[in-house]
Order: structure tokens, then C-alpha cells, then sequence
């Protein structure tokens, strides 16, 4: 909390971030503004919630820094950029950036808000330096609905290949480097943000479609027409990395690109040994490198699964309860930054404490776990007390009010 304090205009709201930070590595149920104020022993949410919606601090000020903790405590030369897109199930209209469409957290269209973040993966560990909320043309195309949620006068639409870009160049512009860079189709078919790496001489290795067009020396192929051409003897079984079961072996293969400027440009291409089902990945790289290394760029897609699946279950990366843009860039970067303290004491822990055979290596769920019994004192019941006729008395307000706008609708 000390690398960020600079950026509090005030001392209340500074000291309040902190309680907030603490909660969300705490292990409550669920953590919202009222479950987080409870915890901290506020007598109402209503601190938090101004701490997200009125305070005077900077919320992409606090991003660089959580950025520039990550980057000094994981550092790692052979470490990989992994952007990706995850949605938050929501309820309503009002919430900013919420529509009808894909999310992969629920593995259908579902009324949703989508946001893209940046993960830093590498050797020592793994977390997000970078986030961009994705605001679909419904709601670039009423500037009315933007005002309301508080959205910044010049919004415009975006894809998501171009909050990728945007991201990756602030990373870079911060004077920080990175050898490679990966994703899924969606930024792997974006000829745009290929063209951006390569003019940044930065190697990418981004899953494409088998429909993909690929150029050879020989002429203009589809990737899976490609595929086929392969002969058995090029094929090589290599891990892309420790899953929960053990290595994840596949067959890979690559054939050479051709050219169009500095550089060396691959088509790779991953067989599943047991279906055989094939993905595709277009690469390039600055000077020509191993097919071994292009399979660990690979691998590397799937740490933003873990960093998710991590920032959503300890820190609550996805429980904000805030319609306003304002309250969602301060909820996700104050989230971002508790899961990247447990990423950093994890690896720390690993470096300073070799895990004797009998045990696992630490992990952040155990860290979360160790943290708040060591930090967290119990509240006592008077404060439980006090809280719990709070809720009552704010419940019959809110019931109140409701059944009162039920009546005026009904005549």
C-alpha cells in the first residue's frame, strides 16, 4: 500500500483503500462494499462506496504502479505477455458495458460485461499488469447511456484487439520488455495488432482460425489445407507445459512463411495424440528461434486461465456490485493489486524456502488462507449487532421504495 499512497489526494481515502484491500484478500464469502466495510469494522458501507465513486484518487496511476510491482518482483527474462478477454454475469441494463453476448465464463451469450486484461507470465509466477473494459457499438452509439455510467465524453468504440494493442503499448512505453507475446483467435486474426508487434519488433505467437490464409513460398494456403500437407516425420511430441495432471503433451509441427520484411514469420501447428484435433498459431519472431520455444510461448496462453480463476476466487476480481465506470476501474485495479501481493510472496516464499519433498510448494490459496488468520482480528459482537440492524433497516427502506414505484407504475 505504501507504493500507491502517493496517489490519495486525501489520508481518509488512502487508509480506506488499504481496509479495502485487505478485505478483498480476505476470506469472506462474498465481497462487496457492505460484506468489506463489515469486515473492516466501518459501521456503514457507505465509506466504500464513496472510496469507489467520489474520492479524489487515480485509478490508472495506481494500475502503472501495480504494473511496476509485478514487473520488479517477477521479472523474468524469458517471461510472455497473455491477453485475453473474461465476462462478468450481470443483472440488468445499467451496469457499464453490460449487453447480451459471448463470455466464455459462461460458455454461452448470457447478459454479460466484458472486460480485456494483460497478464504477465512468467518463470516465478503470474498477474495481471493491465485492464481495459470492451464496451460493445449499443453503448458507444448513446451518448446519454455513456454520460450516465459515467464514461469519459470522447468514448468511442473499440475491439478487443484494439484495447490488446492499446495495453501492450503502454507497457512498452513504460520502458518495461517482453521477448513474446500470445492470445487466442481473436488477436491472433487481427491483422492490426501482428502488424503493431512486428513494427515493435516484439515475437508473438496467437492462436488463428483453421480457415486462417497463410502465405508460402509457394502461394496462399488455408491453415488446416496447410496442416494437411505435413509429412509424419515432421511432427514432434513436446510439452507445452505442467498442467494439474502432469506435462500436456502434443504433436507439433511448423512450416516457414514467407517474408515481407524484417524477421522470420511460422505457421505452428498443434495435434491433440489422442483425437487429433488440430490448432493453429501464426508466429514471428525478430531472429529465427526453436520450434521447443514457440511451444512454450504457446503453453503460456493458459496461465491467464490461472490468473482468472485466482483473481476471481481470492481477490474478487469479479464481485464489484458498481454500475458507474469510475467504480469499476477502482474495484478491478485495487483487485488486481491484492492478487498480484499473493503472486509476489508466493514466489518470494519459493526462492527463500526450497519446499521440502514431503510437501507441495505454497500456493496463493494458502497464502490467502495463512494471511488472514495471521492479520485478521475477530470484530466483536456489539459491532455484528450494530451491523445487523443496519441491513434490516436499510432492507425496509429499499422495500419500501419498491413496493412505492410498483404503485406509481401500476396507475
Amino acid at each position: 500500500m505504501g507504493r500507491i499512497a502517493g496517489r490519495f489526494a486525501r489520508v481518509e481515502a488512502r487508509r480506506r483503500a488499504g481496509r479495502l484491500v485487505l478485505g478483498l484478500l480476505s476470506d469472506l464469502p462474498r465481497k462487496n462494499c457492505w460484506t468489506i466495510a463489515e469486515w473492516a469494522g466501518e459501521a456503514t458501507p457507505h465509506g466504500m462506496q464513496h472510496l469507489l465513486c467520489r474520492a479524489s484518487w487515480d485509478a490508472d496511476a495506481v494500475r502503472d504502479d501495480v504494473r511496476d510491482y509485478v514487473m520488479e518482483q517477477l521479472h523474468d527474462e524469458r517471461a510472455v505477455l497473455v491477453v485475453d478477454e473474461t465476462g462478468d454475469l450481470k443483472k440488468g441494463t445499467r451496469t457499464v458495458g453490460v449487453q447480451r453476448q459471448y463470455t466464455g465464463t459462461a460458455g454461452r451469450i448470457e447478459n454479460s460485461q466484458v472486460a480485456v486484461y494483460l497478464v504477465y507470465a512468467g518463470a516465478r509466477g503470474h498477474a495481471a499488469v493491465d485492464r481495459e473494459l470492451y464496451l460493445p457499438r449499443s453503448w458507444t452509439c448513446e451518448p446519454d447511456r455513456c454520460r450516465a455510467a459515467g464514461l469519459p465524453e470522447d468514448t468511442a468504440f473499440a475491439t478487443k484487439p484494439e484495447l490488446a494493442s492499446r495495453m501492450i503499448g503502454r507497457f512498452l512505453d513504460a520502458g518495461h520488455h517482453v521477448g513474446w507475446v500470445t492470445g487466442d483467435e481473436v488477436y491472433g486474426g487481427n491483422p492490426c495488432l501482428r502488424a503493431l508487434l512486428e513494427e515493435r519488433g516484439v515475437g508473438f505467437v496467437l492462436a488463428v482460425a483453421s480457415s486462417a490464409e497463410v502465405i508460402t513460398g509457394a502461394g496462399k494456403f488455408r491453415a488446416d489445407a496447410l496442416a494437411a500437407k505435413v509429412p509424419k516425420r515432421a511432427w514432434q511430441k513436446l510439452s507445452a507445459g505442467a498442467g494439474a495432471k502432469g506435462h500436456r503433451y502434443y504433436d507439433w509441427a511448423v512450416i516457414d512463411l514467407a517474408d515481407f520484411g524484417p524477421g522470420h514469420r511460422q505457421l505452428l501447428i498443434r495435434r491433440n495424440r489422442t483425437t487429433g484435433e488440430r490448432a493453429y498459431y501464426r508466429c514471428f519472431s525478430p531472429a529465427l528461434k526453436p520450434l521447443a520455444t514457440l511451444v512454450r510461448v504457446a503453453g503460456s496462453r493458459w496461465r491467464v486461465e490461472e490468473t482468472f480463476q485466482s483473481g476471481k476466487g481470492l481477490t474478487g476480481l469479479d464481485e464489484h456490485q458498481v454500475r458507474r465506470f469510475t467504480s469499476w476501474s477502482r474495484w478491478v485495479t485495487l483487485a488486481m493489486l491484492a492478487h498480484a501481493f499473493l503472486a509476489v510472496i508466493r514466489a518470494a516464499e519459493h526462492a527463500r524456502h526450497p519446499t521440502p519433498d514431503d510437501l507441495i510448494p505454497l500456493t496463493c490459496n494458502e497464502i490467502q488462507r495463512l494471511f488472514t488468520a495471521l492479520v485478521r482480528s475477530t470484530p466483536d459482537a456489539v459491532h455484528k449487532l450494530r451491523w445487523s440492524l443496519w441491513r434490516r433497516r436499510h432492507q425496509a427502506r429499499s422495500r419500501t421504495s419498491h413496493y412505492h414505484r410498483q404503485a406509481t407504475d401500476q396507475t
